[in-house]
C-alpha cells in the first residue's frame, strides 16, 4: 500500500467512525463500571477503548456503506455528520468494521459471564441491524428509533452486568430515562433527512409521523426522560434539569413543515454541541454522588 494511500484510508476511517459520538457510547461504559466496582481494570479499560473506537467505527461503518446511494443526495452528508464514502473504499471499510472488534469483544468474553455476554450480544447485534442488508431497522419505523437509543444505552447496561450491579428502582429509572433521550435524539435527528429519505424510498419515524409530528415526539420523549430521572438517588433529580436544553434548542421546530424540515439541522448542531455540555454536568452529578457516599449503583 503506498504513503499516499494509507493515510486517505485512515482519514475515511476515521470520519465514518464518527469521533463527535465516541464519547457517547465509552462514557457510559466507563461511569457504569467504574462506579460499581470502584477500580480500573482490564475489563475497563479494553471496554472504555472498545466502546470508544471499535464499536462506533462498526455501527457507522456498516452504515455509510449500505447508505451511499441515499447519502449521495444528501446535503449534510459528507463531514461530521456522516461520511460519504467512495465505493472503493467500501470493502475496505467494511473490513475494518467487522475485523477491528474482534480481538476486543474476544477479551471481553473472557473477562465477562453468560449475562454479559448476552447484553454484549444484543448491543453487537442492534449495531449490525440497523444498516446492515436484509435487517435493515432503520428503515422500520420507531424501530428505528428503538435501535439508536439501545446503540447509547447498551454499552452502560453492559458496564453494570460485567460489572456485577445489584438491580434497583433508581437505577432502572436511570437506564429508561437515558433510553427515552435516546429515542428521542433520533427521532429529532430523523427530521432533517425526511425530504431526502422520501426521494431514496427510505422509511424512517420523520417520514411516517411528518416533520412536525416527530419534533413534538422527541419533545415528549425528553420529557419522559427527565420525568423519570426524579425517580433516581440523590442527587440524581438534579439530571431532569438537563432535559430542558434540548426542549429549549428543539422548541422551536415544533410546527415546522416537511418542506421545511431540513432547517432543523441548525437544532441538530446545538444538540451536537449539548451532548457535550450536558454530559460535562451529568459527570459532575456522579462525582457529587460519589462525594456524598455513593460507592456502587
Amino acid at each position: 500500500m503506498s504513503s499516499a494511500v494509507a493515510p486517505s484510508l485512515t482519514r475515511d476511517l476515521l470520519l465514518t467512525s464518527r469521533p463527535l459520538s465516541w464519547i457517547n457510547t465509552a462514557f457510559g461504559f466507563a461511569a457504569a463500571y467504574l462506579l460499581t466496582t470502584g477500580r480500573v481494570d482490564a475489563a475497563f479499560v479494553i471496554g472504555t477503548l472498545f466502546f470508544l473506537v471499535p464499536y462506533n467505527l462498526t455501527m457507522y461503518g456498516i452504515n455509510d456503506v449500505f447508505d451511499y446511494a441515499s447519502d449521495l443526495a444528501n446535503p449534510r452528508k459528507g463531514g461530521a455528520e456522516g461520511a460519504v464514502l467512495s465505493p472503493a473504499r467500501h470493502r475496505a471499510v467494511l473490513a475494518w468494521s467487522v475485523l477491528l472488534p474482534v480481538p476486543f469483544v474476544a477479551a471481553l468474553v473472557v473477562q465477562g459471564n453468560p449475562l454479559s455476554w448476552i447484553v454484549l450480544a444484543i448491543s453487537l447485534f442492534a449495531v449490525v441491524a440497523y444498516s446492515a442488508p436484509g435487517l435493515r431497522f432503520k428503515e422500520i419505523p420507531f424501530l428505528d428509533s428503538v435501535t439508536s437509543s439501545v446503540h447509547f444505552v447498551s454499552p452502560a447496561a453492559y458496564g453494570l452486568v460485567l460489572a456485577g450491579a445489584e438491580p434497583s428502582l433508581p437505577l432502572t429509572m436511570l437506564l429508561l430515562a437515558f433510553f427515552a433521550w435516546g429515542v428521542a435524539s433520533h427521532a429529532f435527528g430523523a427530521v432533517q433527512d425526511v425530504v431526502p429519505d422520501r426521494e431514496a424510498g427510505i422509511s424512517s419515524i420523520a417520514t411516517v409521523l411528518g416533520a412536525r409530528r416527530t419534533v413534538r415526539f422527541a419533545l415528549s420523549m425528553w420529557t419522559l426522560a427527565g420525568a423519570l430521572m426524579l425517580f433516581t438517588v440523590w442527587p440524581g433529580p438534579l439530571g431532569a434539569l438537563l432535559a430542558l436544553p434540548y426542549l429549549g434548542a428543539v422548541w422551536p421546530f415544533r410546527s415546522v413543515s416537511d418542506a421545511e424540515s431540513g432547517t432543523t439541522n441548525r437544532g441538530w448542531r446545538r444538540f451536537l454541541l449539548l451532548n457535550y455540555l450536558c454530559g460535562f454536568l451529568a459527570t459532575m452529578l456522579l462525582i457529587w454522588w460519589v462525594f456524598l457516599g455513593g460507592t456502587a449503583f
